[in-house]
């Protein structure tokens, strides 16, 4: 849990703290969708390099790095002016820190697959995805109100930057995990790699897990947005911090923890799926809510939940499907996937809001998330028991 938190503090510094600044100084939602969506493209890619962090440095080695980089990415994105001027400069910055993040995400879910009985899986899925929208809340809504309360816009990031370098003491308590042997040249090593990916890959199994990463049930992509859409419901810079921050944080945490709890007690394709369809109900709900600040904070915190349970959900997932062996590397596949339908979700939330307002985005977030799980029943369904490689 606490070493995945920069990785969250990340995506929530930027889409709550930097993204409700945005909004104020004039930038539209529909750039700010644009701006986080674009920090989603190193995640969508970071399997290409995945085998690198399987067959070279140790886990930990690696983390340390990756840590070091990231905090000073978040430095970074807070020390440059939030307005229209500096997105070019923030797109560099969003880009540099989530590239060095996909290699502290690697390491730890290296760390988790290796030091995580199958039994536990569910429940191990539940603490590591608390640590990361944990860490998005937290780092969301303590990065938006350092940066309101500092003297310096700079301090916010450096604040933030210096306790997700400190989540790095965690290592200290985990065991090593051995790194995959070398086969000789690296050719063959990444051979090897890829034909264990293969025989993942090939299964029913592993087949129907990389459909449900890749079609949008449960991508939570409107959390991308709420900071820039809280004008909707009339939602102060204090409200913001405190809904899509603090206590979004901890919300999604206990919605993490139930959702693994909850996948081990079921199907866990099922599950997701589930949690997939509760969300969605979420966002029509909210639609159909009156635009007050009361509102906002309730659907925010109820959405938070949501989205903890299939986070939660897809974890337990791959955890299941992948087994052993190159774990950044096959983890990496299908949560590379999984990032695809957040990243162009959140471009259409925003071209949704842009053109039918509030209740737009969160009726078209729904729709297509139904639609999504319709898709994974019928292909489910379609699907032979039995799957063999050609």
């Amino acid at each position: 849990m606490f070493l995945i938190v920069p990785f969250g503090a990340m995506g929530g510094y930027l889409s709550v703290a930097i993204g409700y600044q945005l909004t104020q100084a004039g930038v539209s939602v529909e750039e700010v969708a644009g701006l986080v969506a674009f920090s989603y493209l190193p995640q969508t890619w970071k399997f290409l390099w995945a085998p690198v962090a399987d067959t070279t440095l140790s886990r930990k080695t690696w983390y340390l790095l990756a840590g070091l980089v990231s905090a000073l990415g978040i430095f970074v994105t807070g020390a440059v002016p939030a307005d229209e001027r500096s997105l070019p400069l923030l797109y560099a910055a969003v880009l540099v820190s989530n590239v060095a993040s996909t290699f502290l995400a690697m390491a730890t879910e290296s760390l988790m697959v290796y030091n995580t009985s199958p039994e536990l899986q569910g429940r191990a899925s539940g603490w590591f995805q608390a640590g990361n929208l944990g860490g998005n809340g937290l780092g969301g809504g303590a990065g938006l109100w350092l940066a309101q309360t500092l003297p310096e816009p700079w301090m916010a990031g450096a604040v933030l930057a210096v306790a997700c370098a400190l989540c790095g003491a965690a290592l200290w308590f985990v065991p090593e995990t051995p790194r995959l042997a070398r086969t000789g040249h690296y050719g063959r090593t990444l051979a090897a790699v890829l034909k264990d990916l293969w025989q993942v890959a090939r299964t029913r199994a592993g087949i129907l897990a990389l459909l449900i990463c890749f079609l949008p049930i449960g991508s939570g992509a409107a959390s991308n947005l709420w900071s820039a859409v809280a004008d909707d419901w009339n939602a102060s810079a204090n409200t913001v911090a405190l809904a899509t921050g603090v206590f979004s944080g901890i919300v999604s945490a206990l919605g993490c923890l139930i959702g693994g709890y909850g996948s081990d007690r079921m199907d866990r394709k099922t599950a997701y799926a589930l949690y997939g369809l509760l969300m969605a109900m979420c966002t029509v709900a909210m639609a159909l809510a009156p635009r007050t600040e009361a509102m906002y904070v309730v659907f925010t915190l109820m959405y938070a939940l949501i989205q903890g349970l299939t986070y939660a959900g897809f974890t337990a997932v791959v955890l299941e499907t992948i087994g052993l062996g190159a774990a950044a590397t096959k983890y990496n596949l299908y949560a590379s996937l999984s990032n695809m339908p957040i990243a162009y979700m959140t471009l259409v939330d925003g071209w949704a809001h842009t053109r039918w307002g509030a209740a737009g985005l969160l009726n078209v977030e729904a729709a297509i998330g139904v639609v999504g799980i319709v898709v994974f029943v019928a292909f489910a369904m379609a699907l032979p028991r039995r799957v063999s490689s050609c």
